[in-house]
């Protein structure tokens, strides 16, 4: 199927961000924004659940319960990441790379489940990776299914009000082609905080 011009430039942004969002985490470089490649290390367990500040929301083992604030651990498997059943807290809670990735990996594995998928995921079900290395993994994932999504799209479902049925947004009341620009914006925020934080870890680390 041929793209929609209208989607080939979020496309190529979607590409780009995850790319660069991935090798920050991987290594062994990353595109320092001007061509030039910056050595990058993987990514450590350690890392991953660094907690930079007190009462960081993160994922956790489904024994230890909820972190600070939280309410439940949401997802399936050992690990659950900190969340509310309620009110949301505010101001809202510093979040560490675990959290931040398992919540862009969730969403994105999601959203393509309930456009191209058999829309049976929920917050429940969807399992919670508790180390750096099944993150990454599961983020690559998520990441190739959201892209199939977008490649499966024509024109008319761009525009289609609904299209996404994923329930855990305001993606039925919005034309497709607006859930794919939001997504874009989820990956680029995320990664750049990622990135920030793993920076972050390294001059705490010396």
């Amino acid at each position: 199927m041929d793209i929609p011009p209208r989607l080939a430039p979020l496309l190529e942004q979607f590409d780009w961000g995850c790319l660069r969002l991935l090798n920050r985490m991987t290594g062994p470089e990353v595109d320092s924004g001007n061509g030039s490649p910056v050595p990058v290390q993987p990514i450590t367990s350690a890392e991953y659940l660094w907690e930079p500040v007190p009462g960081s929301w993160s994922v956790r083992r489904r024994a230890d319960g909820p972190g600070p604030g939280a309410t439940w651990l949401v997802g399936a498997g050992e690990w659950g990441r900190d969340g509310y059943r309620d009110k949301e807290p505010y101001p809202p809670p510093f979040t560490t790379i675990a959290w931040r990735a398992s919540h862009l990996t969730e969403m994105l594995a999601m959203r393509a489940d309930y456009t191209t998928g058999s829309r049976s995921l929920t917050k429940d079900s969807y399992v919670v990776q508790g180390d750096a290395e099944g993150a990454v993994a599961a983020l690559a994932a998520a990441v190739e299914s959201w892209r199939g999504t977008l490649l499966a799209c024509d024109d008319a479902a761009l525009d289609t009000v609904g299209h996404s049925a994923y329930p855990y947004g305001s993606d039925a009341e919005e034309a497709f082609i607006d859930i794919v620009w939001w997504v874009n914006q989820e990956v680029l925020h995320h990664g750049a905080e990622i990135a920030l934080l793993r920076d972050l870890y390294g001059a705490h680390r010396g």
